[in-house]
C-alpha cells in the first residue's frame, strides 16, 4: 500500500513572530519546522510500515523553495520518497487541498492519507476535510486511534466532553490526527544515518501550476493580521484577608466586569 503524509512548513512553535504590511509575517531569521501534528501523522505511517514491510510512505507539500528542507527532515525520519508542489505566492486551504489532490491522483493508487488535524501556524483544521472532498474519498479528523483491517480503516476520534467515537471507513481515505494517537506523543528523531541518507534521496518537484492551478486564484485572501495585545501586569493585593478580599470582589466587578 503507498501511504501519503501530508506535511507543512510552519514556524518554530518558539519563534518569536513580527508582522509584515499588516497582512503577513516576517520571515527573515525564522526557523522553519514540520508542523507538530504533521509530524505525529509521520510516525504513525512510519510504523504502519514497521509492521508491513510491503507499505511504502511518501511524503507531500505544498510550500516555497524553502520547504524542501522540512521534506528532507521528514524523510531523515524514515520516509522514503516525497513530492514537492512549489508555490511562493500566498495559498488559501482551498487551493492547497486542490494541489494535493491533484497530484495524489496523478500519482494513483494511493491508499491512506494521513495529516495531523491542523497546522500549528493558523490552526484552520481545514486542509484534510478540503482534500477529502476533493479525492471524492471518506475522512475522519481529530483522530486518537488507528488500525487498519484488510480494505478498511479502524479509527477512534474524540468528540465533546472526552467522548469518543469509532468509525468504519474505506479505504483510501484521509486521516487528520491529533497528539496521543496510538499512544504516539513524541514522534522520533532524525538519526545521523537518517540524515545522510535523505540528502540523497530525490524530491520529485512539481510546480503547481502544471497541475493546472493558478497560485493566485484564490478565493480567501488575509485583510489584516496583528499580533494580540499584551496582556497587563497582574495585582498584587496586600494587608488583611478580610480588607484584600473586599477589594478583590470589587476589582473583579468594577474593573474586570466578571462578577
Amino acid at each position: 500500500m503507498n501511504i501519503y503524509v501530508c506535511i507543512k512548513q510552519v514556524p518554530d512553535t518558539e519563534a518569536v513572530l513580527n508582522i509584515k504590511e499588516g497582512k503577513f509575517i516576517n520571515e527573515e531569521n525564522i526557523k522553519w519546522i514540520i508542523s507538530p501534528y504533521d509530524e505525529i501523522a509521520l510516525e504513525l505511517a512510519l510504523q504502519l510500515k514497521e509492521k508491513n514491510p510491503d507499505f511504502k510512505v511518501t511524503l507531500i507539500t505544498v510550500g516555497p523553495t524553502r520547504a524542501e528542507s522540512t521534506i528532507r527532515s521528514g524523510l531523515a525520519m524514515g520516509a522514503e520518497n516525497a513530492i514537492h508542489i512549489e508555490a511562493n505566492d500566498y495559498l488559501d486551504h482551498q487551493t492547497i487541498a486542490k494541489a494535493l489532490a491533484q497530484a495524489l491522483k496523478t500519482e494513483g493508487d494511493f491508499g491512506v492519507v494521513f495529516t495531523g488535524k491542523q497546522a500549528s501556524d493558523d490552526d484552520a483544521s481545514l486542509t484534510h476535510i478540503f482534500l477529502a472532498r476533493n479525492l471524492d474519498v471518506p475522512v475522519a479528523t481529530n483522530v486518537i486511534g488507528f488500525q487498519m483491517e484488510s480494505d478498511k480503516a479502524i479509527v477512534e476520534r474524540e468528540i465533546d466532553q472526552g467522548a469518543r467515537e469509532k468509525i468504519e471507513m474505506t479505504i483510501p481515505c484521509v486521516i487528520g490526527v491529533t497528539k496521543g494517537i496510538n499512544d504516539i506523543n513524541q514522534p522520533r528523531y532524525a538519526t545521523l544515518m537518517g540524515i545522510m541518507k535523505a540528502k540523497k534521496i530525490p524530491i520529485k518537484k512539481i510546480m503547481i501550476q502544471d497541475l493546472g492551478i493558478e497560485s493566485g486564484a484564490v478565493s480567501v485572501v488575509p485583510e489584516k493580521l496583528e499580533a494580540p495585545p499584551e496582556k497587563p501586569a497582574g495585582r498584587v493585593l496586600e494587608g488583611e484577608m478580610e480588607e484584600t478580599i473586599s477589594e478583590l470582589v470589587k476589582l473583579l466587578k468594577d474593573e474586570a466586569k466578571v462578577l
